[in-house]
C-alpha cells in the first residue's frame, strides 16, 4: 500500500472497496460510479463515512463551541484525512491538532498552518527534526506540549539563532495517567525556563492538559480525577498569567470527545474577563461518533447534563460503518464474515451488527445479533435467532473507537443518503 501514502490521484482494485477488475478511476470521478457497499460490486470489507451524519456532527459541535465562547482545534489523528481537517477549519475550527511530527508534516503539506502538537515529541533529535520540518513553513503557527525541562532545553537549542523558523509556541503540560507534569510546581518550573529564554521566535503561548486518560472503571473516581486535573490547570494558568502580565495572548487547551464538559465547567469561569486568554478544545472523534465507547461516553455526558439544553446522545450520530460479506454458516446461530482485526478495532469494544443486505436490498435489521470474536480476517457473529442470513449476504457494522479503526484503511468511502459512494478520502497514516 506504500504507493497510496502520498496523496494518490487514482485508485484501483488493490484497495479495499474498489470493484475487482474495474479500470483505475480518478479520485474525483469515483462519486459518479453509482457504487454501493451492499450490492455486490464493491470488494469487501470496506469502511464508509455517512457524509450527512458527519456534517450534522460538525454543525452541532461548532454550535456548542460558539455558544460557550470557546475555540476548537479538532484532533486529526482520528482520520488523518487532510480534506476532512480542512472541512472542520472551514466550518469554524480555530486550528488542527496533531499527535506527532509526521502528522504535522501531513497537515502542513495539505495547507493547514495553525497546529497544536498535543504530545511530547522526544528529546534533542526530535527537536532538530521539528525544526527541519518547520524551516519549510515560515508562516506556520505551531504550539507544542512540553512536560520536561529536557524537552524545553532541546527545543530552545534547536531554535537558537535560527531566523528561518516560525515562532514556536510552548505549552507546559499537566497530566494524569499519561504524559504531563504531575504537579503545578513542576509545570511552573518549565514555564519559568521558557520565559527565561523567551524570544520573538520561542515563546510561552499557554498551557495544556489532557483529561481523557484519567478515566477509570468507576465514574465517580473518573470525574474526581478529571476535576483535580482541571483544578491544577486553573492554578497553573493563574501563576502563568501573573508571570507574563495581562497583555500576552495565552491559550489554555484541554478537552477530548467525552469529558469536554468538565473542562468547560472548570476553565470558563477561571478565564472569564481575561480578554487575552482563549480556551481551545481538541475533541476530534466526536465528529465521527460510534456505536461503542463514544456512544457510552455521550450517554454519560447527558447524565451530567453536559450538553444541555440539547442531548448529545441524540444530537450526534455515528458516521462510520464497516461492511463485510458472510463467508460461512457453519452452525445454526453462527455466521462468519470476511472482516477481522486488520479491518476493524476492538480495543474499546467489538463492532456491532446493524443490518443485513441481499442482492442490493436491506432484508432485515439485526437486533440481538452480536460479534463475539475477531480473528485477523474473520468476524464471528452470533445471529441471535436471525435465521435468514445466507452466504454472500452483506452485513453493515457499527464500530467502536474510530481512532483505532480508520488507521487500518487506505481510503474512506463517503456515502450519500442512500448509501451510494459520492466521495473518497485517502487516509495518510504513513
Amino acid at each position: 500500500m506504500s504507493d497510496l501514502s502520498l496523496s494518490p490521484t487514482t485508485l484501483d482494485d488493490r484497495v479495499r472497496g474498489f470493484p475487482t477488475g474495474h479500470a483505475p478511476v480518478a479520485l474525483d470521478a469515483i462519486g459518479t460510479g453509482n457504487w454501493k457497499p451492499y450490492d455486490g460490486a464493491m470488494s469487501l470489507p470496506l469502511i464508509s463515512l455517512d457524509r450527512a451524519a458527519f456534517a450534522g456532527n460538525i454543525a452541532a459541535m461548532m454550535a456548542y463551541v460558539k455558544s460557550q465562547g470557546l475555540a476548537i482545534a479538532p484532533h486529526s489523528k482520528t482520520p488523518m484525512i487532510p480534506a476532512l481537517a480542512a472541512q472542520l477549519v472551514e466550518a469554524g475550527a480555530w486550528g488542527t491538532t496533531v499527535a506527532d511530527i509526521r502528522q504535522a508534516s501531513v497537515m502542513l503539506k495539505a495547507g493547514q498552518r495553525r497546529l497544536i502538537l498535543a504530545n511530547e515529541i522526544g528529546g534533542a533529535s526530535a527537536a532538530r527534526r521539528l525544526a527541519a520540518l518547520l524551516a519549510g513553513y515560515p508562516d506556520a503557527e505551531i504550539h507544542v506540549f512540553v512536560d520536561s525541562l529536557g524537552l524545553a532545553e532541546a527545543l530552545s537549542a534547536a531554535w537558537r539563532g535560527r531566523a528561518d523558523l516560525p515562532t514556536l509556541g510552548l505549552l507546559p503540560e499537566l497530566g494524569v495517567a499519561r504524559a504531563g507534569s504531575r504537579t503545578v510546581e513542576a509545570a511552573m518550573d518549565i514555564a519559568d525556563y521558557i520565559l527565561a529564554h523567551d524570544t520573538p521566535g520561542f515563546r510561552l503561548t499557554g498551557i495544556a492538559a489532557y483529561e481523557g486518560s484519567a478515566a477509570t472503571a468507576d465514574p465517580a473516581e473518573t470525574l474526581a480525577r478529571i476535576d483535580g486535573l482541571m483544578d491544577k490547570t486553573v492554578e497553573l494558568y493563574r501563576l502563568v498569567r501573573a508571570k507574563v502580565g495581562p497583555a500576552r495572548d495565552l491559550i489554555v487547551t484541554a478537552g477530548g470527545s467525552v469529558f469536554f464538559d468538565r473542562v468547560v465547567r472548570a476553565l470558563k469561569p477561571a478565564l472569564a474577563g481575561d480578554a487575552h486568554a482563549k480556551i481551545v478544545l481538541r475533541s476530534g472523534a466526536i465528529f465521527f461518533h460510534d456505536h461503542g465507547v463514544y456512544e457510552r461516553g455521550l450517554a454519560a455526558l447527558d447524565g451530567r447534563r453536559g450538553f444541555a439544553p440539547d442531548e448529545a446522545s441524540v444530537t450526534f450520530r455515528p458516521a462510520l460503518r464497516v461492511w463485510a460479506e458472510v463467508l460461512s454458516r457453519p452452525e445454526p446461530d453462527l455466521a462468519i464474515c470476511g472482516m477481522g482485526l486488520r479491518d476493524v478495532a476492538m480495543d474499546q469494544g467489538l463492532p456491532q451488527p446493524l443490518a443485513v443486505y441481499r442482492d442490493g436490498t436491506q432484508i432485515a435489521g439485526f437486533a440481538g445479533a452480536s460479534v463475539v470474536k475477531l480473528n485477523d480476517q474473520h468476524a464471528f457473529v452470533e445471529l441471535g435467532g436471525h435465521d435468514d442470513v445466507a452466504i454472500g449476504d452483506v452485513i453493515e457494522f457499527g464500530i467502536s473507537h474510530p481512532c483505532t479503526c480508520l488507521d487500518r484503511h487506505a481510503v474512506l468511502y463517503g456515502l450519500d443518503a442512500d448509501h451510494r459512494v459520492s466521495a473518497v478520502y485517502p487516509t495518510q497514516f504513513g
